[in-house]
């Protein structure tokens, strides 16, 4: 059931998502961006020339699968007003990233204030903020 303005309050924890993200999911991910950096793709160049152990999760599709997480929480009659990340850490496929955000605030218009993230374990990779309009439950 999709939360109304009504049911959350500070503190409030959303329904988490974990994806474990794949090589396929990522080729079609760059595909998708015209995104053509060979450290998403190419495990050799990724390894020799930039020094990392594997090919790197693209931080928008990271991005991507956090507003996921909120649009999937709000439903069809909530709307996702504001969203804002920083990529603070890579993440490799194959690794179960988990996706969330905890309610920080309501303000009038229904506007609930949340700092999100993506996680691996308890490694926060991705801090942001979001702002999310909320339905109001009818008082009749």
């Amino acid at each position: 059931m999709n939360p109304h303005f009504d049911d959350v309050e500070p503190g409030y924890v959303i329904p988490a998502l974990t994806v474990t993200v794949d090589e396929t999911q990522m080729f079609f991910f760059s595909a998708a961006t015209y995104n053509g950096h060979r450290i998403h793709y190419d495990k050799d160049w990724a390894r020799g020339t930039e020094g990392y152990d594997n090919v790197l999760v693209q931080g928008p599709l990271q991005a991507a699968l956090l507003s996921r997480a909120l649009t999937d929480w709000i439903g069809g009659a909530g709307r996702l007003v504001a969203f804002s990340v920083q990529n603070r850490a890579i993440a490799y496929p194959g690794q179960a990233l988990t996706f969330g955000g905890v309610v920080t605030g309501k303000r009038d218009g229904a506007l609930v204030d949340l700092d999100i993230f993506c996680k691996r374990g308890d490694a926060v990779l991705m801090p942001g903020t979001a702002t999310v309009a909320l339905p109001l439950r009818d008082s009749a």
